[in-house]
């Protein structure tokens, strides 16, 4: 059953109440645990909850009032001009559509109520009904706590699939009765406390040239990373790939002090510090740190005593420690803004599933493209057309991906034209999970639709979403450290940027990035911008298996996942006490690993809020 966060466990969170003297009780819930509190203009509640000094910003007129939440350069005297124009929830888009940053716009407007994230996973909005009213939150938790609710097992087995959930399954909240918003949607409360989901936002058509399309982006980004900077004397980096290495160049240029952080792998072939002392060598204001991989906590290292309650299953949950080295140097070096790189690899690299949709528009260009990619797979030919003249629907072919979760994983040189890669079970699922998993997808299938009408873009935009959840719980856990852990690429100004730049000029299998390479001119290192090699992470997984086996086998002793009946905790014992068999990736443990570490975390917690 969850429990609601107690004081001092989660510093940030809120909960949006509507605008009605039927969410009494609700608020009564909430002002039993001394949280802050923000008023309608009514007077009524209507937000409650746990904010950093200077993380919320508010302006009001009449009966509007507007709170902004998260970073951001909007101040309480723009807010209140907009306050005074608004006069209806959709009279906020523009509002919304200007906004530099990362935050959760919500509107109290004449009784009506907007709550709204980002278009990515890193700011989400969560709804329940509680008490006949519909709540929203920004964690999921918060509201389960409330609904003394239980974990829905068949959307928890859903999170044992590998690489990870298919859309529209991916984010959905593993509590009961709690529901997440999609991509692109705000949630609306009326008047009687009734809400619903309202599109706001699509994603951009990709018809932008180069060259246009990259002073967008080098705009959008510029303006992210500035947010973020202004008025600070000091900001800590990281320093690794292309996209860190651009995000900390931009922060160079700015008045404050840059602290860069390297960490070294253990894969002798990662060659991040050598490019990052380049970098540096050429930049002015940045104190550059290297940490040696012998100094970082390993894959799985302390997974039996990881204490940090998440809302959901995550990644992060294997190695905390290895997520937190860096902002824990930064912090005890006095940063209180640490920015990061996440989300590059997603908008920048970009899908060869364009290639898909540029055979039908620009048939010349996309066979040049994909001889290229077929070559480096290489890719197999009878594969590589099928998937190419296959017109599938997205739901037809989440039936399909639905048919075969027990099959065996798709090949490495598998080609990526389909709408995505289809998800597998591990082999220590049992049958109940399978069956339960299928009849998800199943259902699922029946309605979905794409997040974007291409195959590439659904695919961009859904990695986005994937990761930036991931990264949603380690800017929390940084929190805990005292200072803001930010993730610029997954803002909707740099999101959109970055989309609506033409797939034939932004994917090609000769150059790496080339899109934030000329977005970047004249700002990262001239030499820095050649680099085309990135650290995959999969040394460091396969050691810490290695390393870390006794830890493993210790979860499955009287297995949570196996208690609930979806596992065979023997079968997993007996993975674990080996090497991985060649069918199965390096990651196909880390989806088994957090689930079932998410589930000890629940153990022992206080007491719920009563309903």
């Amino acid at each position: 059953m969850a429990a609601f966060p107690e004081s001092g466990e989660e510093p940030d969170f809120f909960v949006a109440l509507p605008d009605c003297a039927a969410a009494a009780p609700v608020a009564g819930a909430l002002r039993a645990r001394r949280l802050q509190e923000l008023a309608h203009p009514s007077g009524r509640p209507w937000l409650l909850g746990r904010w950093a000094p200077g993380t919320l910003t508010t302006g009001e007129a009449g009966p509007v009032r507007i709170a902004v939440v998260g970073e951001h350069a909007l101040g309480a005297g723009r807010l209140t001009v907009a306050a005074g124009r608004t006069r209806a929830l959709t009279g906020l888009d523009g509002l919304a559509r200007g906004m530099a940053g990362s935050a959760h716009l919500l509107a109290s407007v004449a009784g009506r109520v907007r709550v709204q994230g980002s278009v990515t996973g890193f700011r989400r909005v969560f709804h329940a009904r509680i008490g006949g009213v519909t709540v929203a939150a920004d964690r999921a938790d918060v509201l389960a706590g409330l609904l003394r609710a239980e974990v829905d097992e068949q959307r928890l087995a859903a999170r044992l699939l590998n690489p990870c959930a298919p859309h529209p399954l991916a984010g959905e909240p593993v509590w009961r009765a709690v529901s997440a918003l999609g991509i692109g949607r705000y949630l609306a409360l009326d008047a009687d406390g009734r809400g619903r989901p309202v599109a706001w936002w699509r994603p951009p058509a990709p018809v932008v040239p180069m060259a246009e399309g990259a002073a967008a982006l080098r705009d959008a980004l510029s303006a992210a990373v500035e947010v973020r900077i202004r008025g600070r004397d000091v900001v800590s980096c990281d320093l690794g790939g292309l996209d860190s290495t651009s995000v900390c160049a931009l922060a160079a240029r700015g008045p404050a002090r840059v602290l860069a952080y390297t960490a070294d792998g253990l894969d002798p072939l990662c060659d991040d510090v050598a490019w990052a002392r380049r970098t540096v060598a050429a930049l002015s204001g940045v104190t550059h740190h290297v940490i040696a991989g012998d100094r970082l906590p390993m894959v799985y290292e302390g997974v039996r005593t990881v204490s940090e309650r998440f809302d959901e299953p995550c990644p992060a949950m294997m190695h905390p420690g290895r997520c937190l080295a860096v902002p824990r140097l930064a912090a005890a070096a006095g940063s209180r803004m640490h920015l990061t790189g996440f989300g590059g690899d997603e908008l920048l690299a970009g899908s060869p599933a364009h290639l898909h949709t540029l055979m039908r528009t620009h048939p010349r260009t996309a066979w040049q493209r994909l001889r290229g990619f077929a070559a480096q797979g290489p890719w197999p030919y009878r594969e590589t057309l099928r998937q190419l003249w296959d017109t599938s629907s997205y739901g037809e072919w989440l039936a399909r991906a639905g048919d075969s979760l027990t099959a065996p994983p798709p090949p490495l040189e598998a080609p990526a034209l389909d709408w995505g890669t289809p998800p597998r079970l591990p082999p220590w699922a049992t049958p109940d999970a399978v069956e339960a998993v299928r009849a998800l997808i199943r259902t699922a299938a029946r309605t979905a639709e794409p997040l974007a009408g291409s195959r590439g873009q659904h695919i961009e935009l859904e990695a986005l979403g994937n990761n930036s959840r991931m990264v949603r719980q380690v800017s929390r856990m940084a929190g805990r450290t005292g200072l803001t852990f930010a993730a610029p690429y997954y803002d909707d100004r740099v999101v959109e940027a970055g989309l609506a730049v033409r797939p034939q000029d932004r994917i090609t299998p000769w150059r790496y990035k080339p899109l934030i390479v000329e977005a970047m001119r004249g700002i990262v290192p001239e030499e820095s911008l050649t680099r085309h090699t990135k650290d995959e992470g999969s040394y460091e997984a396969e050691a810490g298996m290695r390393e870390q086996r006794a830890e493993l086998l210790a979860l499955c002793e009287d297995s949570r996942l196996a208690r609930r009946g979806l596992i065979d905790a023997a079968r997993l014992r007996e993975t674990c006490g080996g090497p991985l068999p060649p069918t199965l990736p390096f990651d196909a443990l880390y989806q088994t690993v957090v689930c079932e570490m998410w589930l000890r975390t629940l153990e022992d917690v206080p007491t719920a809020v009563p309903g």
